[in-house]
């Protein structure tokens, strides 16, 4: 019985990568040319995903005819990225005269190797988590070309290798074409929700500004010394921030001096609102923590007049749907929601705002939880499909 380090016992023979497939690491860019270079499209990790290659065509870098020889890149070569996502690999398919930057690795089997089967166990090893352990994905993670060719994977006649390759193309396919389904489904119920706010807000009897009928304040500004003094509180910040519920799982403290208790501290029922990064995405806080505060990315809201939060929220869900405050943010680089754009919006009213918020909360829960479902769905099916590609590259399953 024979052992490979990411899989365990196998039952097979094996092979390192380098001796079943010829692999070439990638050319380190060069900012300027030496006599006879010539600005070439090149690659990078960025443009490799797992389900293709994108090509930029802005992405050039100077380079010799010797090295556009030895690194140009043919349709049917698998690129397998060296950092980054280390591990991600895709099969090039497209125009030749393109080469390949350091960060990507080229390979093309030997004696008819079938490169389709070496991508699948690549995703299979990805799959494993082996290559945080071996890449050290602690640091800065590098699938060097000594770890990928010294790495040992199943030994499979070609004619297996075809046969494998042929089968996980048709089941991964079929998988992703209901995966596909799903999340067109999902964006449809995107699309209801957006309406069904859209209709509520319609049928508001007046409008205002926000200043009218809200207090904003702008959350507390960091400090690196307030970051590990003593009295450290939790805080909020955009990131913990999703529409419509606040995630807690990962929070930072600071310390607060008592006479800012009273200023930035949270109270059950306000509304949280993204200043920055995810300009408007907004959800109100439960008191699950107290004391709890919040950072100068975000906007405290709370009413002044009898119209719940919970109707700005779904205002500022629908106004980033259709592109309300792209008008004010600088969306050339990164866009803010300040405190005195906030408050100038003028919004719809609604005479009964409690009764219109728990029509809505209502009609949002049940969408929301149908696409939870079919989420938790397309994860199955994920699983499925890293499942079935592990089995059918190490001879778990018979094809």
């Amino acid at each position: 019985m024979n052992t490979i380090p990411w899989l365990g016992e196998y039952s097979g023979s094996t092979i390192t990568v380098k001796h079943a497939y010829e692999l070439v690491l990638g050319k380190m860019e060069q900012p300027s040319p030496t006599d006879g270079d010539i600005k070439v499209e090149y690659l990078n990790s960025g443009c490799l995903q797992w389900y293709g290659v994108e090509p930029n065509q802005e992405k050039k870098m100077w380079a010799s005819p010797a090295d556009i020889r030895n690194l140009s890149i043919r349709s049917g070569d698998l690129l397998i990225a060296e950092g980054g996502d280390v591990g991600r690999a895709a099969i090039y398919y497209g125009e030749s005269g393109r080469i390949f930057q350091k960060s990507l690795h080229r390979a093309r089997g030997y004696e008819g190797s079938d490169i389709r089967y070496l991508k699948y166990v690549m995703i299979a090893l990805h799959g494993s988590g082996w290559l945080d352990i071996l890449c050290n994905k602690a640091t800065m993670a590098h699938f060097t070309a000594e770890k990928l060719g010294s790495l040992e994977i199943p030994c499979v006649p070609v004619e297996e290798q075809r046969r494998i390759a042929d089968f996980l193309d048709a089941e991964t396919a079929r998988i992703e074409a209901l995966r596909e389904s799903r999340r067109a489904q999902v964006s449809i119920l995107d699309e209801l929700e957006l309406a069904r706010i859209g209709e509520h807000l319609s049928t508001a009897e007046k409008i205002g500004p926000v200043y009218a009928y809200f207090d904003v304040q702008l959350g507390k500004m960091l400090n690196a010394e307030r970051a590990s003094g003593d009295n450290q509180q939790p805080y909020l910040r955009n990131a913990n921030v999703q529409w419509y519920e606040i995630n807690t799982d990962d929070l930072a403290t600071m310390s607060f001096d008592p006479d800012e208790h009273l200023r930035y501290e949270l109270r059950p029922g306000d509304l949280l609102v993204c200043e920055g990064g995810y300009v408007g995405r907004c959800a109100v806080w439960d008191g699950r923590l107290s004391p709890c505060f919040y950072q100068k990315s975000l906007h405290r809201i709370r009413a002044r007049k009898n119209v719940p939060v919970e109707w700005l929220m779904y205002w500022l869900r629908y106004a980033k749907a259709i592109g309300v405050f792209h008008a004010n943010g600088n969306v050339a680089t990164i866009a803010h929601l300040t405190g005195e754009q906030l408050v100038e919006y003028r919004i719809p009213i609604p005479e009964d705002g409690h009764h219109r918020v728990a029509e809505m909360a209502s009609e949002i829960a049940a969408i929301r939880e149908t696409q939870r479902k079919m989420e938790a769905a397309n994860a199955l099916l994920a699983e499925r499909r890293q499942a079935l590609i592990t089995a059918a590259v190490t001879g778990g399953i018979t094809v």
